[in-house]
């Protein structure tokens, strides 16, 4: 065997970054709904989930005994291991019961908002293979044909909404089992998929995220187990639960993990000033999950005062970045409350970081910092351009490995093996640094994801959606900062020979297929669109030209 030369350089060693606080002992063995009512013989007659809109309480053993219930419901309709249900609703208890009940079957939830358009809703039903949907009365009539087409069964949460619709109660809280006998969970394997986002990952078309048993009773107790809980929620605290269910962040760090630390659960169906303060005050609200634009409208609002917030003492804030300056207007409001940020992605289960002044022994972190690495898990940097480890305040994409992170994108391979690589380091298409005190920051974003206030746009989808149009030759979407949204996406438009469409007219094509928060924002007109020679759309070269403040010289102001 040869031997290394004397004065070969060695390979520069991989340096991994790890929590600052201890891993920890994580059941993994258990499923999804064991291992969140764990504790169930101790919460079992405190309250769980409070319906905001009516004040309605149910405990612990009440919201156990309804989605066993809504498990029996749902394998009479022909719902069992391996399958998908659509939950395609706004926050209400019904989702808890729907999500907890198919986990007990050994299926899966696929989440949706119901305010996508029948196109964007069809499209997820139809990837995700849905055999049972349950949505509310705004968006029966979006999927009583689809369904209906293909034998899907449709489940309305409201009452009065019939032609094919099945009432939620009578349909899926009928009866607790088969036959008068008690509902008995499906045999499930750690690594059988039980939540199916949809995610744009780092680009392309939204795809399902294959999140397991394994995969979200990691990331839950990465965040509430343990003796100095990185995110230290007790059975005393009340929590607000006002930012989307559909989402993997309300999902993940509110409603499960509410559940394992046997809190209480506010139930908010939307956001609303005036409501929320109501609901803060009648329940003495502890912690407020936000997003940056719900911190902005408090943070401005004259009606909003620290009084009305002031039982208040955790303010958690994810799905997109938020600035010092607001920070600081924010706090004056509550200036009883500890705020920070985490970070996270849904295809790394979802979260990676997490401020540690949450924590139970907190420790002080810096403004701009998303906290850092969760625990049993570990976090790298990367160079974009060759791959090699990258050491301390020196940016680059942020990897990150763990039993937390997802099983895969559904029936897609090689989206999956371009986003998790051999060594199973989950590439997450962010740009940040770790610095000498373990903390990390973002500073910039490899992947194409819009974020609208903290919803995903994928530009892939709105391009293809462009150049359906017979008068649009070519186009490229990208983000245009925007100071309530974070960003709105644009569009750069190439005409067919001879067309005068207007800017006005694209946006109207485009909104009649997409939800609102997808709407093209400012069209620009172009001769071409900037590609490399393998045809990818150079997307820095057009946030280059808006940036600038001028679209350039091949490119004229849009026209209505």
């Amino acid at each position: 065997m040869g031997s290394i030369a004397a004065d070969a350089p060695l390979a520069p060693a991989e340096l991994v970054f790890r929590s600052k606080l201890p891993d920890i002992e994580i059941p993994t063995h258990l499923t999804l709904q064991d291992y969140c009512f764990e504790r169930l013989p101790d919460h079992s007659a405190r309250a769980c989930l409070i319906d905001g809109a009516t004040g309605a309480a149910l405990t612990y053993g009440e919201v156990d005994a309804l989605s066993r219930r809504c498990a029996a419901g749902l394998r009479r309709l022909g719902v069992g291991k391996g399958d998908v249900v659509m939950a395609l609703l706004r926050n209400c208890p019904e989702f808890a019961f729907v999500f907890l009940g198919a986990a007990r079957l050994g299926a899966a939830t696929t989440t949706a908002n119901p305010f996508y358009t029948p196109h964007e809703i069809h499209r997820q039903a139809t990837a995700a293979g849905a055999k049972v949907i349950v949505t509310e009365a705004c968006a029966v009539d979006k999927v009583r044909a689809f369904a209906a087409e293909r034998g899907i069964p449709v489940v309305s949460v409201d009452e009065g909404v019939d032609d094919g619709c099945l009432p939620f109660v009578d349909t899926l809280l009928g009866e607790d089992g088969d036959g008068g006998e008690r509902f008995v969970d499906e045999a499930v394997d750690p690594d059988d998929v039980v939540a199916l986002p949809y995610s744009s990952g780092t680009t392309g078309l939204p795809k399902g995220v294959m999140l397991t048993h394994r995969s979200l009773v990691t990331s839950v107790a990465q965040q509430v187990d343990g003796e100095n809980p990185n995110l230290h929620f007790s059975s005393t605290d009340v929590l607000l639960c006002v930012l989307p269910l559909f989402h993997i962040y309300s999902l993940n760090s509110v409603l499960l993990a509410g559940l394992r630390a046997g809190c209480a659960i506010v139930i908010m169906r939307k956001f609303d000033h005036g409501a929320l303060v109501d609901l803060v005050r009648a329940h003495g609200v502890t912690v407020a999950p936000f997003v940056p634009p719900i911190v902005v409208e408090i943070a401005k609002s004259a009606r909003v005062t620290s009084a009305d917030l002031a039982s208040i003492r955790l303010v958690m804030s994810g799905a997109a970045p938020m600035g010092k300056e607001l920070q600081d207007a924010f706090m004056a409001k509550i200036p009883n409350a500890v705020l920070g940020q985490g970070y996270g992605m849904t295809e790394a289960g979802p979260v990676l970081a997490m401020c540690l002044a949450f924590a139970k022994e907190p420790f002080e972190v810096k403004s701009g910092s998303c906290g850092t690495v969760v625990r049993n898990a570990e976090l790298k940097i990367v160079d974009p351009d060759t791959g090699a480890s990258l050491g301390r305040n020196l940016p680059g994409e942020i990897c990150i490995r763990g039993k937390q992170i997802m099983k895969g994108y559904l029936n897609d391979p090689e989206a999956t093996k371009n986003t998790i690589d051999k060594d199973g380091w989950l590439h997450t298409g962010d740009i940040g640094y770790v610095d000498d005190d373990d903390e990390i920051f973002i500073v910039d974003r490899l992947k194409e994801i819009i974020k609208y206030k903290g919803f995903q746009v994928p530009p892939a989808e709105l391009e293809a959606l462009l150049i359906t149009h017979p008068e649009i030759k070519d186009a490229a979407v990208v983000s245009m900062q925007d100071e309530l949204a974070g960003e709105v996406p644009v569009a750069f438009v190439v005409r067919t020979e001879g067309s005068e469409i207007s800017e006005n007219e694209i946006k109207q094509f485009v909104a009649k297929e997409v939800v609102f928060y997808k709407r093209i924002c400012k069209v620009f007109f172009a001769d071409s669109i900037p590609k490399s020679p393998s045809g990818k759309i150079l997307r820095k070269d057009l946030r280059a030209k808006l940036a600038a403040g001028i679209p350039g010289s091949d490119t004229t102001q849009s026209k209505n």
